[in-house]
Parts: C-alpha cells; structure tokens; sequence
C-alpha cells in the first residue's frame, strides 16, 4: 500500500515536472520568435524612416522649387506630384526622371505639361531612393521602403535606353 501510495505521488510530480518543463520550453521559443521578429521589425522601420526624413530633406532642397513643398505643382508649369496619375502609374519612369530629367511633353492628371525637367547628375542612387521613399509615402501613398539595390537596376536599365 505505502508502495503504491509513493509511485503514484511520484508520477504526479513526474507528470506536473514534464508539464512544467514543456510549457517552460514552449514560452522560450515564442519570446525568442517574437525578439527576432520585432527586431527586424525595428531595423525595417529604422531604415524606412532614415530614407523617408532624408528623402523629405532632399525633396525641399532639389524639387519643391518647381513642384511645390506641398506637392501641388505651380499652374500648368509644372506638374503636381502629390495627386498625380503619371507618379501613382510611371514608377520606373518617375526613377529615370529624377535623376536623368525630360524634356519635351508630359500628360498628369489629363493636362498637358511641357516645361523640362532639369536632370540632376549629382543625386547619387541613395539619394533618388530616399526621395523616392518619401513621394511613394506621403500624398496618401503607402509604397513602403524602396531601397537601394532597387533603384541601382532601374537606375542602370534606363540610362541604357
């Protein structure tokens, strides 16, 4: 009787120490799963928010003379990039323009624009990729990061066109 008494309470310790051991094991993974996870998370919003910031600094110092700090364009001189179907429709071509301008006509939102578009040579691909981060996230556009290493084959496919 004293037998059976004590096998029987030690497979309840048993039973409550394997259990134990389980849940313990089971919580490690997820909150080392969750730390991993959140910390790309964090990296991922760091870099958006370094090229978006510096890609609003960009955009007042190289395009808002000519397409407004508000995006709205000046008249039917220049085209708005805020609420544009060309930006929203054009993203390759939007990338070529920045770096590389245009010259002759442009059609936004159904007007007709022909004023150049000074190229800017000196805007090295990060750059064209932080202004673009920030024209594809603000004005209600919700593009995300767009980095570098996507620009570089954009960048490369239209300067050999």
């Amino acid at each position: 009787m004293l037998y059976t008494k004590l096998i029987v309470a030690l497979s309840k310790s048993f039973s409550f120490f394997f259990c134990g051991m389980i849940l313990c094991c089971a919580v490690m993974i997820i909150s080392c799963t969750t730390k991993t996870e959140s910390a790309q998370h964090t990296v991922s919003s760091t870099k958006f928010d370094q090229y978006y910031l510096q890609g609003e600094q960009l955009f007042q110092k190289n395009c808002s003379n000519c397409h407004q700090k508000t995006g709205t364009g000046l008249g039917l001189v220049y085209p708005p990039v805020n609420k544009s179907d060309f930006i929203d429709n054009h993203f390759e071509e939007v990338i070529c323009l920045m770096k590389n301008g245009k010259n002759g006509e442009l059609i936004v939102n159904g007007k007709n624009f022909n004023k150049a578009m000074p190229a800017i040579p000196s805007l090295t691909n990060l750059e064209v990729a932080e202004i673009a981060t920030y024209l594809y996230n603000t004005w209600e556009r919700k593009k995300g990061l767009i980095d570098v290493k996507a620009i570089d084959s954009l960048l490369t496919k239209c300067n050999s066109n």
